[in-house]
Order: structure tokens, then C-alpha cells, then sequence
């Protein structure tokens, strides 16, 4: 990848240096921290300029920051996010659109847009994501970059604006394997050791291929195929209906649903209190969001409630310790960016939003790779691990990259 001036990216916010606290297994890396992460000394924008003035600056910083810069990388500014998090395109109305290098004419995608940007331009080695329903691995799909969404609860997500505690993480994208491997095993500081790491089953999400477009499909054919070949074990296709033990799940609409109106519950109440007090101008995104989440029968939240939970334990008992899923990203390539639609109904963005709440849903473990093109874009394939398996996970996508570079 070449460097790209930080000008021409648009991915920060601010820029600074700090330096390690300590030494590890990450001496010699530079990363940036999304704007919805506490630096201590800074203020955290979320992404909106009222909240940035709002705001005072952080006593410290969260935790994730400080385990990076003890394990001996150094942090080199805040990167754009859509506002208050609350989108997977990576356009921020008043902090434009970081560029995504990959394919300039496209969206990096959202809302991790500046650390993607960052890191696929070239100006880190990587950079602190939150993933709620994507916000991690659909930037990295857009930008040809590796995007880790850990299992839900085994990050600390301290000192993190949150958007939806029920489903918040804090990931990590990188422009390799092993700089996401080696980064996120600082985060996972208990994390299992990499013994017996093998993959023994990968199901490929048959309802996840069936719907994405022709040619994500086409282009992702072979990737599947050199997985296959990399793990010497047969991939099988398998459905959502059998993984959660109920002919709804194979319908995409019960994602998106359940999704959609647990996260807009969860947004109000993290920020309707001071979107109230503050009134602050948000971007015409945003905004919709909101209001899309006010417009929703909060009386049904019980019985979505119980369809999580429900899916969720059927996902863990399908899936063993070695077991892995696999599906495209995104089913399409980035939208181009003067033809993007900032509707959340449309079928970009209810199946971008369905294929990626499969690891919410589930509290699982994905990663992104960037194995495909397709339209002259990156595409990338997704691995999802079994609960708590982020060890085994982060292996096998290192093993994949290892294997590409020898082959």
C-alpha cells in the first residue's frame, strides 16, 4: 500500500503523538483512536462538534488506549467517525468523508471510516474501531483491510462513548494479519493459548451467499475455495434455520429487526437526555436514526429480546470450539459515494445491517479479510468464531495470510 498524505485521507480529527509507556509485542507500530475513545487529555468529539465543545477533556484514557501504549505502540491522533456512531456508510456531515484508497469513488464505510482510512492509507499500522452492527469489519470489507469484532465482553470498553451496550465492542483494523493478531492480543489479555488452533469445520452461511450480488459471490468463490485448501477440511453450507433452530433466522428481515430496534432503544437512552438538553444540529444520518428510533413500539422490545437470546444460545450450541462461519462482509462493494443512498431501508444497508448482526446476535467473534475484488473494489470474506474462540480465530486469519504470501 502507498503512503497518503494525511491531508488527502481525511481520516483525523486531531493529530498528536504518544509515546509507549512500555515495551511488548507491539514496539515500533503507530495507531490512532477512533473519536469516540477517551485520550487522556483530549476531548472526545463523537464524531459532533457540539459534543466536542461539550465535552471536557478526558482525566484519562480508556483502558484499550492504555494497554496498547504499555504493550510499546504509539499513538498518533483521533480519527472521523459518523456521528455518534450511528451509521455504516462513513460520511459525517460536518467532518466529511475519509478517503478510501482502495476505491476513491466509494465510501470507506462507517462508522470506524477514519481508522479505516488511516490504516488503508497507509499513515498507521493500525487503529482502534467500535463495532456495534458492522462498524469494525464493513470499513475493512470497503477498504481492503482486516477488521477484528471481538467476542462481546472480552475487551474492556471503558472510557468508550457507547451507542448500544448490549452489543458495543472494541475492535482493531490492520493492514495485516499479524498486526491485527498481535494487537488484539493485547486487548484480549486473558486471552487462551493458541494450541490445537486448527479449524475443524467451517459452515459456509448458505442464506449470506444466496442473497449477496452476483458478483460478490463470483468474486469470493475462489477465496472460499483457498480457505478450503489452507485448513485441508471440506466446507459445508449450512443455514441460518439450522444454526439457531428457527425457520425466522433464514429470513434476513429477522436480523435487520431485532437489530435495528434493540439498537435504536439503546441509542435513546445513552444520548436522548442530552440530544433533549443540548439540542445540538446533527447530520441529516443521524438524524434519521433517531428519529427512526422514536418511531418504533418499544412495547415489542420484550419479545425481540427473547429472539436474541433465543438465537444466541442455539448459535453456541451449534457451533464447537473449533468451528467457524463463513459469509461475505457486506453483500455488495461500497456504495459510490454520488450515488449513495442515506436511506436505512435501503437493500444495501438492511442487508449490510442483517449479514453483520449475525456476531452481535450471538456475542461471537468475526473477522473481515480482504481476500476478494469485485467491480474493481475490495470485498472481503468473513470468518465468525465460536464464543470466546478470538485466539483460534486470529490464528486461522493469520495462517490464510501467511499461506497467500507463500502460495
Amino acid at each position: 500500500m502507498n503512503t497518503i498524505r494525511v491531508e488527502q485521507s481525511g481520516a483525523f480529527v486531531e493529530r498528536f503523538s504518544i509515546p509507549p509507556t512500555g515495551d511488548g509485542v507491539l514496539n515500533g507500530l503507530r495507531f490512532a483512536v477512533k473519536d469516540l475513545v477517551d485520550v487522556a487529555g483530549r476531548r472526545t468529539g463523537c464524531g459532533n462538534p457540539t459534543r466536542l465543545e461539550t465535552n471536557p477533556p478526558a482525566v484519562v484514557s480508556a483502558v484499550c488506549v492504555d494497554q496498547l501504549l504499555a504493550a510499546g505502540a504509539q499513538c498518533e491522533g483521533k480519527t472521523v467517525t459518523d456521528e455518534l456512531a450511528f451509521s455504516l456508510l462513513g460520511i459525517n456531515h460536518f467532518y466529511g468523508t475519509p478517503l478510501n484508497p482502495a476505491a476513491p469513488e466509494r465510501v470507506p464505510g462507517g462508522s470506524s471510516s477514519g481508522s479505516a482510512s488511516a490504516v488503508a492509507c497507509g499513515l498507521v499500522d493500525f487503529a482502534i474501531g467500535t463495532d456495534t452492527g458492522g462498524s469494525v469489519r464493513v470499513p475493512a470489507s470497503n477498504c481492503g483491510i482486516w477488521g477484528w469484532r471481538p467476542t462481546y465482553g472480552v475487551v474492556s470498553v471503558a472510557g468508550v462513548m457507547p451507542l448500544a451496550p448490549m452489543f458495543d465492542t472494541v475492535g482493531i483494523l490492520a493492514r495485516s494479519a499479524d498486526v491485527l493478531r498481535r494487537a488484539a492480543a493485547v486487548l484480549l489479555a486473558d486471552a487462551k493459548p493458541q494450541a490445537a488452533a486448527t479449524p475443524a469445520t467451517i459452515h459456509v452461511v448458505s442464506e449470506a451467499f444466496d442473497t449477496a450480488d452476483a458478483e460478490v459471490r463470483d468474486a469470493l468463490r475462489p477465496a472460499v475455495e483457498f480457505v478450503e485448501r489452507v485448513f485441508d477440511i471440506r466446507v459445508q453450507r449450512t443455514s441460518l434455520d439450522e444454526l439457531c433452530g428457527d425457520v425466522s433466522a433464514a429470513d434476513w428481515n429477522s436480523w435487520r429487526d431485532m437489530y435495528r430496534r434493540l439498537v435504536g432503544a439503546e441509542a435513546l437512552s445513552c444520548h436522548g437526555a442530552w440530544l433533549a438538553s443540548e439540542r445540538p444540529p446533527l447530520g441529516p444520518i443521524t438524524e434519521s436514526g433517531f428519529k427512526h428510533a422514536e418511531s418504533l413500539d418499544r412495547s415489542r422490545l420484550a419479545e425481540v429480546i427473547g429472539r436474541r437470546e433465543r438465537y444466541c444460545r442455539h448459535l453456541r450450541r451449534a457451533l464447537g470450539p473449533r468451528d467457524l462461519l463463513c459469509l461475505p462482509t457486506a453483500p455488495s462493494v461500497a456504495p459510490l459515494k454520488d450515488m449513495v443512498s442515506l436511506d436505512r431501508n435501503s437493500d444495501y444497508y438492511r442487508l449490510t445491517v442483517a449479514f453483520n448482526a449475525i456476531a452481535g446476535v450471538g456475542r461471537l467473534p468475526q473477522v473481515s479479510m480482504p481476500l476478494a475484488t469485485a467491480s474493481s473494489a475490495p470485498i472481503g470474506l468473513s470468518l465468525i468464531g465460536a464464543y470466546g474462540e478470538d485466539a483460534l480465530l486470529l490464528y486461522a486469519v493469520d495462517r490464510i495470510e501467511n499461506s497467500r504470501s507463500s502460495g
